[in-house]
């Protein structure tokens, strides 16, 4: 007697769907990824309304994903903040510099992808934070995350040899906007988590495009995705220009500078 044979395995995608709260578009036309501060927070308050208008009539065709520094609780109070200009949950969430993926609609961690970064940090805050305790120009920031340090500091009182120091153990250390040190597990950033994210999500590369303004973005930029560096981006992530040949300077700053960017990647029929 012939048999059926055993279930096909779940695809990355359906086991990536299993773990989130609200369902994916099916064939995204467009996958944007957006850091927050200075980008997608950035610009006008009448430009930021109409292009939150325009993500929220494009939700099934336009896969939004988050890519930020901040953590959950700071991302849930952008998205309380910021509703009433009608900023929408995005389907997904990169944050803490890389170091977390959530659901866009819950905010609730993604195991699939959580579980590889939290077995790379294993151990490693307890023999950091003796090095970094009482460091003249670092100051904890209140963030909630098990899975990197973020600091604020101040680069005149800082010393930068601490930072081979901290590396030697598995890490890797991130200055961005000449006020941010984040303390992150080796090899894992914005850039990374992101790939790894669109491995899951089977989607083609040619329908992404990224944006930022800071040094934390500059992970995404150097994935060859194409990219958007918005017109306030800081100088010293302008100063990497000459060798992200995938990424575009726009003329405008934070949200008017992703819409610029995505015209200029051939994305203006999405506006129809």
């Amino acid at each position: 007697m012939g048999g059926t044979g055993p279930p096909a395995l779940p695809s990355l995608r359906q086991q990536l769907q299993r773990q989130l709260s609200a369902p994916l578009p099916e064939q995204p036309e467009l996958v944007l990824v957006t850091d927050l501060d200075g980008t997608l927070l950035g610009g006008a308050t009448a430009e930021r309304r109409g292009f939150y208008r325009w993500l929220a009539q494009r939700r099934e065709r336009v896969l939004h994903v988050f890519c930020t520094g901040r953590d959950l609780s700071s991302i849930a109070r952008v998205l309380q903040q910021d509703e009433p200009i009608g900023l929408a949950a995005p389907h997904l969430v990169i944050g803490d510099v890389g170091c977390t993926v959530a659901c866009g609609a819950s905010l609730v961690p993604v195991p699939l992808a959580v579980d590889p970064i939290e077995a790379r940090w294993s151990g490693l805050e307890q023999r950091l934070l003796p090095l970094l305790e009482a460091q003249p120009g670092l100051s904890p920031q209140p963030v909630h995350s098990s899975r990197r340090l973020a600091y604020s500091v101040d680069l005149e009182r800082f010393d930068r040899g601490l930072i081979p120091a901290l590396e030697a153990h598995g890490v890797d250390c991130l200055i961005s906007d000449n006020q941010y040190f984040d303390v992150l597990p080796a090899g894992v950033n914005k850039g990374s988590t992101l790939l790894s994210l669109l491995d899951w999500l089977e989607v083609d590369a040619a329908t992404v495009v990224t944006a930022g303004d800071s040094l934390n973005d500059l992970a995404m930029f150097e994935t060859g995705l194409k990219g958007v560096m918005v017109a306030n981006a800081e100088p010293d992530l302008v100063a990497q220009l000459p060798r992200l040949p995938s990424v575009y300077r726009a003329r405008a700053e934070g949200c008017a500078g992703i819409a610029e960017g995505l015209r200029h990647f051939g994305f203006a029929h999405l506006w129809d």
